[in-house]
C-alpha cells in the first residue's frame, strides 16, 4: 500500500507527465534516432550513430525544449483547456503554475547546456527554437493560417537540427519532410475543429472560428490532395524499401479520413479524425525501419 505522501508524489508526477506530453516526447526521441540510423546517416556504422554523444546531446536538447514548449503552451491555454479538455485540465492543475514555470526555465537552460556540448551554432539554433515556441504560444497561436503553419514548422524543427548535424542533402529527405509537414498541418487544422468551442469563447482566431467548418474541411481536402504528390514521388522516384507498405496504408487511411471528414459535425467526430492522422504520423516513425532492413542487420553484425 502506498502512503498518502507517495500517492501525492505519484499524482504530481503524472500531472507533470501529462503537461509535458511525455508520450509525444518519447516518440520524437525514437523518431530522431530512427531517422538518423535509416535516412540521414545510413552509410555510417550503426554503433557510431547510436553511441554518438553529439547526437545524444541534440536529441536530449530537443526533448527538453519540446517539454518546455508544452509547459508554456499549457500555461497560456489553461483557461481554454478547461473548456476543451476538462479531464486533462483537472490532472494538469495538480501542479501549480509557479512549479510549471520553474521547470520550464530549468528545461530551457538544460537544453542550452546540452546544445553547447555540440557547438555554438547548436546553442543559437535551440535558443531561436525556444523563443519561437514561446512567441507561438503567446501570440501566433491565436492567428489563422500563421498559427497553423508556425505550429507545423516548430514540430519538425527537431529533425532539422539532426539534418544540419549530418549535412545530408539528398532529395528523398526533403520529400519525406514535405509529407510530414503536410500531415502535421492537417492534424493542426483538425485540432482547431475539435477545439472550436473553447477557441470561440477565448477569442482565438483560428481557421474554423474565422472561416467556418466548411472552409476548414475544404482546406483539409486540398491538403490531402497535396499529400498525394510526395507519396507518389516516394513510391515511384525513390527507393523506400518495404516502407511502401506504410505509404499505401496512408493513402487508404487518408481516403477514409476524407469520407469521414465531410460527415463530421461533433467534437467526437473530429477526435476520431485527429486520431487517424496521429496514427499515420506515429506509424510512419516506426515504419522507417522498413526502408532497408537487410542493410541494418548487416550493420549490426
Amino acid at each position: 500500500m502506498l502512503s498518502r505522501r507517495q500517492k501525492h508524489i505519484l499524482l504530481k508526477f503524472f500531472s507533470m507527465f501529462s503537461v509535458v506530453r511525455g508520450y509525444n516526447i518519447l516518440i520524437v526521441v525514437i523518431a530522431q534516432y530512427l531517422t538518423s540510423i535509416y535516412i540521414l546517416a545510413y552509410d555510417k556504422p550503426l554503433k557510431s550513430v547510436v553511441f554518438d554523444l553529439n547526437l545524444l546531446m541534440l536529441v536530449l536538447a530537443s526533448a527538453a525544449t519540446i517539454a518546455g514548449g508544452y509547459i508554456i503552451n499549457n500555461f497560456y491555454d489553461s483557461e481554454k483547456d478547461r473548456i476543451n479538455r476538462p479531464n486533462k485540465s483537472k490532472l494538469d492543475r495538480l501542479v501549480s503554475q509557479n512549479t510549471k514555470l520553474s521547470f520550464y526555465f530549468v528545461l530551457n537552460f538544460s537544453a542550452a547546456i546540452m546544445a553547447s556540448y555540440v557547438s555554438f551554432n547548436a546553442v543559437i539554433f535551440f535558443s531561436a527554437y525556444i523563443f519561437g515556441i514561446w512567441f507561438y504560444s503567446h501570440k501566433l497561436k491565436k492567428l489563422p493560417f500563421i498559427g497553423n503553419l508556425t505550429s507545423a514548422v516548430l514540430t519538425i524543427l527537431p529533425f532539422f537540427a539532426i539534418f544540419l548535424y549530418y549535412k545530408n542533402f539528398e532529395q528523398v529527405i526533403f520529400v519525406h519532410a514535405i509529407f510530414l509537414f503536410l500531415m502535421i498541418s492537417m492534424r493542426e487544422l483538425v485540432k482547431d475543429l475539435e477545439n472550436m468551442k473553447g477557441d470561440l469563447l477565448m477569442d482565438y482566431k483560428t481557421i474554423p472560428v474565422v472561416y467556418g467548418e466548411k472552409a476548414s474541411k475544404l482546406m483539409l481536402t486540398i491538403l490531402i490532395a497535396m499529400t498525394s504528390v510526395p507519396v507518389y514521388l516516394l513510391l515511384t522516384q525513390f527507393n523506400v524499401g518495404h516502407m511502401y507498405i506504410f505509404f499505401y496504408l496512408s493513402v487508404i487511411l487518408l481516403l477514409a479520413f476524407l469520407l469521414l471528414l465531410w460527415k463530421s459535425s461533433t467534437k467526437t467526430h473530429y477526435l476520431i479524425l485527429h486520431n487517424i492522422l496521429k496514427f499515420i504520423i506515429v506509424a510512419g516513425v516506426f515504419c522507417i525501419v522498413l526502408i532497408n532492413v537487410d542493410v541494418v542487420l548487416n550493420r549490426i553484425s
